[in-house]
């Protein structure tokens, strides 16, 4: 494997997965679909890869306040 590539390639991945999310998170509050009783958003990302066994889960919140 070359890792300067496999760097290479994670990296653009992990720039669009973070960029998108942003945008959609942001479309999101500001179309008022993030009604919140606590004023945060609570979110979730499930990574998988065909194939593979992988399911790796990130929970959070996000202040919107």
């Amino acid at each position: 494997m070359d890792e300067d590539k496999f760097n290479m390639s994670m990296r653009k991945f992990l720039k669009q997965v973070g960029v998108t999310s942003q945008h959609e998170i942001e479309r999101l509050v500001r179309e008022g679909g993030a009604v919140s009783q606590n004023e945060k958003l609570e979110v979730k990302v499930v990574l998988t890869a065909v194939g593979t066994s992988l399911n790796h889960v990130v929970e959070g919140e996000i202040d919107l306040s």
